[in-house]
């Protein structure tokens, strides 16, 4: 799809097609956005090349399906490459397409791996009047990239909201599910950093030393690079807490587990030395004298509750079990 939006000051913003970058080739006063989206790689190759004068290096950068961020200044453009949330990401779990955008002193050209909501946003924005159709084409593609970094952010605080739920259930009903998702959230956190560290870092650069074409957009620059580093700063405290709720879950799993094994322990204090008692008097000897005596068994019995008591008693004390182990 080959979608363009051409402003004339004699006539105002018009949309078309392909057909409109001939009438803005012809009008020095035109102002043109040409957007691409899932078109035959050798019609963008020809239309970039050919209409806008794009270096054949810049087009290989924007055709990988895979290609870290990047701000670079050429002849006649500033290319800018971003990576965007496709359409489908509701999540933190997401995935992303290549936001390519080619900057010139009179025309704005995009290409999008796949759908891009960030272009449709600004797009309906600037056909609706939100934007003034007299904007020029490099505070346009800033005013894109600004949008493509705050689709990250509702992201972000839906983590923050089920950060909160999950300590709460960290410690009323932990289970294997939940430490399965705090480790899938970190992955997931920690894709998302390794995204925004890669923005921020060519934003700033951008900043200190803006290409041609964004020189007189200071502000602009400086307003993306500033969402971008709260951004960054809100995914790694988001990072942190989830690493702190994973260290804290184990943390009270093993709290249980050592309070299993020591109640497991007190059993076993208790029951063995009555049952070394009951194995001794059960041995089936000829001549054992306590035998003889009427009430060895009740005396047996009685021992085997004594022992019982003081060990009670005992690890009541030193406030294993009972009001002393519950403070």
């Amino acid at each position: 799809m080959i979608r363009v939006t051409l402003f004339d000051p004699a006539v105002g913003l018009s949309e078309g097609g392909a057909e409109l970058i001939a009438e803005w080739e012809r009008n020095a006063a035109a102002n043109i956005w040409v957007v691409l989206e899932n078109e035959p790689r050798e019609t963008e190759a020809e239309l970039l090349a050919n209409r806008f004068g794009i270096h054949h290096l810049a087009m290989t950068d924007a055709f990988r399906e895979r290609h870290p961020p990047k701000i670079e200044e050429f002849q006649n453009n500033t290319f800018i490459l971003m990576k965007g949330l496709d359409g489908a990401s509701t999540s933190i779990d997401l995935d992303t397409i290549q936001l390519s955008m080619f900057v010139g002193e009179r025309f704005l050209v995009t290409r999008s791996s796949g759908h891009s909501v960030s272009t449709a946003r600004v797009l309906a924005e600037l056909v609706s009047g939100d934007l003034p159709p007299d904007i020029p084409s490099p505070a346009l593609a800033l005013r894109l990239c600004r949008t493509v970094a705050d689709r990250f952010l509702p992201l972000l605080l839906a983590v923050e909201k089920r950060l909160e739920e999950m300590e709460i259930e960290m410690l009323e009903h932990p289970g294997d599910e939940l430490l399965g998702e705090l480790v899938k959230q970190k992955g997931d956190l920690k894709r998302v950093l390794r995204i925004l560290q890669y923005h921020a870092q060519i934003f700033m650069s951008a900043t200190a030393n803006a290409p041609l074409q964004l020189a007189q957009h200071q502000h602009e620059l400086v307003d993306v690079q500033e969402q971008l580093d709260r951004l960054l700063s809100l995914t790694r405290l988001y990072y942190e807490l989830t690493d702190d709720l994973m260290s804290g879950y184990l943390s009270l799993s093993a709290h249980r587990l050592n309070q299993i094994m020591q109640t497991l322990t007190i059993v076993t204090v208790i029951f063995v030395p009555i049952t070394f008692m009951a194995g001794v008097y059960g041995m089936n000897f000829e001549f054992m004298p306590e035998l003889g005596f009427r009430g060895s068994y009740f005396i047996l019995l009685g021992s085997m509750l004594m022992v019982v008591a003081s060990i009670l008693v005992f690890f009541h004390r030193r406030g294993w079990i009972g009001r002393l182990r519950r403070r």
